[in-house]
């Protein structure tokens, strides 16, 4: 049996192990050293004196030496301080009250939320719990119908996969060698033009079935101007500048992401102790969830170079990019072949297994198709939202399930996904016959 044919066994070995439930870091970890083994057997050689040891051990270093990764945590940081500042009811009631005179204005309130607090956080299933406590109970309240504010629910917490500061977009660029600064100025555009669609279908659905987004009732329509901008200053603002702070000093050259995410950290614990909610059994929370959550995004980091390093050596690599090439596919069906295997992986799979073990397979046949690295991190940032989307495994449905009643059926969950996933798709189309919506910023900043 050849080398490349081991290859191939050792990744069904993994896709069958993560489909059935092992913990993918350390699988990861056990079929690259395993596999490594026999690839670098030399006979005679005492058992921890092979390379694959070597490998393993200098990936470890390499990942918790990087730069680059050392942002993960910082942002992890203040995305669950900000979650825990108490500052998400203020922020929907202002902008609700703002946006009261537009059809549908408690959906549209409920997605800038969405987008702005996702952009705080990047943390999907905080965001749709959050709000799923929060926005979902009012819009029925309202008598909304339960299709349209699961949607909006849904659809709207996902906005921090692709807006930035955006964790995903971190990894990617790890694992593509791309700068994180044009990344997040590529991500941009396109995710306020989803968040954008969105809004447009809400109001558009409001003006020709109101019976869906009923108007909000009257005693809120003459709340005075001055009370409305007093709640906005003291709730969306200080968040906003935040925010603009931090994205602002990454895109513009003032600081790296590290440094702009170390002040944002610090940042998330000022605001939280200015709204008076800093206490210290939620600054150990917020530790312990960040302390977790890097650690699985490390060990992950580790499994897969030690697995896609053993895969590329006995010419795994080599033989899918034969196969892919064999094919004769133009650029626009290697894009649709892709797009659709990372939406597919999207059921079974989280966003940062997909990121860190599949997506490098794709990375080398960019060349060979003239697609730009940059370009398809967006596609692949807009793509991973279909997987919290799309049933039976739409994640996000399965988190509003678990905040709201027993009376609201999973399946109204789904069918309220359904529009905002086709507007995903539609949106990905839009990005890929005008490239320049992801490229022209990080053109304009940076230069080619």
């Amino acid at each position: 049996m050849s080398d490349p044919v081991i290859a191939l066994i050792m990744l069904g070995i993994l896709v069958f192990t993560i489909m059935i439930g092992f913990p993918v870091a350390f699988t990861l970890m056990a079929l690259g050293v395993g596999f490594g083994y026999y690839a670098y057997y030399v006979p005679d050689q005492a058992f921890f004196d092979s390379r694959v040891f070597y490998l393993l051990t200098q990936n470890t270093f390499t990942v918790l030496n990087s730069d680059v990764l050392v942002a993960v945590p910082l942002f992890l940081f203040m995305g669950y301080m900000v979650e825990r500042s108490n500052i998400l009811d203020k922020l929907f009631y202002s902008v609700q009250l703002a946006l009261r005179r537009i059809p549908g204005s408690l959906a549209i309130a409920t997605l800038v939320t969405c987008a702005m607090f996702a952009t705080a956080t990047g943390i999907v299933g905080a965001v749709v719990t959050l709000m799923g406590l929060l926005a979902f109970p009012q819009m029925l309240k309202a008598g909304y119908d339960v299709r349209l504010a699961s949607g909006v629910v849904c659809a709207g917490g996902c906005l921090g996969i692709m807006i930035p500061p955006s964790i995903l977009l971190i990894v990617y660029g790890a694992m593509a060698g791309l700068s994180v600064v044009q990344l997040y100025a590529a991500a941009l555009l396109p995710g306020f033009l989803l968040a954008v669609m969105y809004i447009v279908f809400v109001i558009i659905l409001a003006l020709f079935r109101p019976k869906l987004a009923p108007s909000l009732p009257k005693e809120d329509a003459t709340i005075p101007v001055a009370r409305v901008l007093l709640l906005l200053v003291t709730s969306f603002v200080p968040l906003a500048v935040m925010i603009l702070c931090v994205l602002g000093a990454i895109m513009f050259g003032l600081a790296t992401p590290t440094e702009a995410a170390a002040v944002g950290a610090f940042g998330a614990i000022l605001l939280s102790a200015a709204y008076g909610a800093f206490r210290w059994g939620r600054l150990k929370e917020s530790v312990f969830l960040t302390a977790r959550t890097s650690a699985m995004v490390c060990f992950l980091f580790v499994g897969s170079a030690t697995f896609a390093g053993v895969f590329s050596y006995l010419g795994g690599e080599g033989i899918i990019k034969t196969f892919v090439l064999s094919l004769d596919l133009n650029p626009i069906t290697f894009l649709i072949v892709s797009q659709f295997i990372i939406f597919l992986l999207g059921w079974p799979l989280e966003w940062t297994e997909i990121i860190i073990i599949f997506v490098p397979i794709f990375l080398p046949l960019l060349s060979h198709f003239n697609i730009d690295p940059l370009l398809f991190g967006i596609l692949v940032a807009l793509n991973l939202q279909t997987a919290f989307l799309s049933p039976p495994m739409a994640m996000a449905a399965y988190y509003l399930k678990g905040v709201t009643s027993k009376n609201i059926l999973i399946t109204q969950i789904f069918w309220g996904c359904i529009p905002f996933l086709c507007i995903v798709v539609v949106s990905m189309v839009v990005v890929y016959v005008y490239p320049d919506i992801a490229l022209w910023l990080p053109r304009a900043i940076y230069g080619n």
